[in-house]
């Protein structure tokens, strides 16, 4: 106890103006931060500045980032075309009420990836996509209610996130979930208009969507559920979405806003899953606030056509500005084929070396993720739901520690999300996660503080 005291001391001194920043920031933030995701340990680290797949924080302390602002940063900080691209549009404008070619540059080069994006719009944020998306499917399809995963994260909208923070109750789980508002003094009819799945539950699919198959506009499924365990999807359960929304006429959307970066085409291309309706976001912006609507030219025409008014009116004072789309398009055209199969493997060795370490200290560990995404969960077999990801009160703890001895050697390891590769990283930073995690291992082993079995 006295050592850890010690280290605590040590790791508050090497971040004295971040802790100061934040002392500041109490008196002007609820909270003291403005993004309830800002993980502090006691306090945030504040950032001074990024270099490729590193950050500097205000102290001088520098760090592998292995969170790229929540994956957005595919080609990690202060990529020099998109750089480039963006000092060169400032002085000529960076919003204005018409549409500028930019956008169509970017929706050209997505179209033509993304195979269930046939038509396009924009958005500020992954939020803001979800939101859309979902108000299409319901002016597509005339129906109110919608079907999501529980656990799964789709950002802020009610109906998106009712069901989000869902926990066992005293007794456990319930078999069949049921959705909560996500907030207090959220209106009770949201929770009462979605309906929960759990993933990869083929049975409980194909019986919530047959009960209230009149009702419902779409399903919301993210293709590997980040927040609820960046879990692979059966491909059982794949088909039984696809044959059952087509059975009862609602739609699928998609939410790709973190998982596109999984590959050329994006993920769902890559699970065999053909939606109706795609959200995009994050690594299409290039760094900078961006979110897209896509789908299927017919549902898409909720929006407008030629010939008709849109039932579904959608605006925005910064939708498509010029910097997003610039960057967007920059950031988006250095992502080729060899450039996604590059950070494929990258993953692929990194998640065979933690693996690895799991096997040599049979640690009561399992490490889930695809492409350039990876997660570890303290759990001996990997989570196939939800419900297995969710951490017991030890378990957190436990994850706590993780994160703290990754810091201690220079990586910056999110807590309870996904955790990311960049174009930026080499084989030298792959060997860092590598020996840290092992090391973490080795030092619970030794401790005798790993979870009990």
């Amino acid at each position: 106890m006295l050592v850890q005291a010690t280290k605590s001391l040590q790791q508050a001194s090497a971040r004295s103006k971040s802790r100061n920043l934040f002392n500041r920031a109490k008196a002007v933030f609820p909270g003291g931060t403005t993004r309830a995701t800002v993980e502090r340990n006691p306090f945030p680290i504040y950032v001074e500045r990024g270099e490729g797949a590193h950050l500097v924080d205000v102290d001088g302390n520098r760090f592998l980032d292995l969170n790229n602002n929540f994956t957005t940063l595919i080609h990690g900080h202060g990529f020099a075309p998109v750089s480039e691209a963006v000092v060169g549009l400032l002085r000529s404008g960076t919003c204005f009420a018409n549409p500028t070619e930019h956008e169509i540059g970017l929706a050209e080069l997505l179209t033509a990836r993304i195979p269930a994006m046939e038509r396009v719009r924009f958005v500020n944020s992954g939020t803001e996509a979800v939101m859309f998306a979902i108000k299409a499917a319901r002016a597509f399809t005339g129906r109110h209610a919608i079907a999501r995963i529980e656990g799964a994260y789709h950002g802020a909208y009610d109906w998106a996130e009712a069901g989000q923070g869902i926990a066992p109750g005293k007794n456990g789980w319930d078999l069949a979930p049921v959705a909560t508002p996500a907030y207090r003094g959220a209106p009770a009819s949201v929770a009462e208009e979605v309906h929960l799945l759990r993933f990869n539950d083929v049975d409980g699919l194909e019986r919530c969507l047959g009960a209230v198959s009149d009702r419902l506009a779409c399903v919301l499924i993210d293709p590997m559920p980040s927040r609820a365990g960046l879990i692979h999807p059966e491909p059982a359960f794949i088909e039984a979405l696809s044959v059952t929304t087509r059975k009862y006429g609602m739609l699928i959307l998609a939410d790709e806003v973190l998982n596109l970066r999984q590959g050329y085409t994006g993920a769902s291309a890559r699970y065999g899953l053909t939606p109706d309706l795609i959200t995009a976001g994050k690594i299409i912006g290039g760094g900078f606030p961006i979110g897209a609507i896509g789908g299927r030219e017919e549902v898409m025409r909720v929006f407008g056509t030629d010939e008709a008014k849109p039932s579904l009116p959608q605006g925005g004072t910064f939708s498509a500005n010029p910097v997003s789309m610039v960057a967007g398009r920059a950031a988006m055209e250095a992502m080729t084929q060899a450039a996604f199969d590059r950070l494929e493997q990258m993953g692929d060795r990194l998640r065979e070396g933690l693996r690895a370490s799991v096997a040599s200290h049979d640690a009561a560990f399992s490490v889930t993720g695809a492409a350039s995404l990876f997660r570890i969960h303290p759990k001996r077999l990997a989570p196939t739901e939800f419900r297995d990801a969710y951490l017991s009160t030890a378990e957190a703890e436990l994850m706590r520690r993780m994160s703290t001895h990754f810091l201690e050697m220079g990586v910056l390891l999110p807590y309870g999300a996904a955790a990311s590769l960049s174009t930026a990283m080499d084989d030298s930073d792959i060997e860092l996660v590598l020996r840290a995690f092992d090391q973490f291992l080795a030092t619970e082993a030794q401790s005798g503080e790993e979870r009990p079995q």
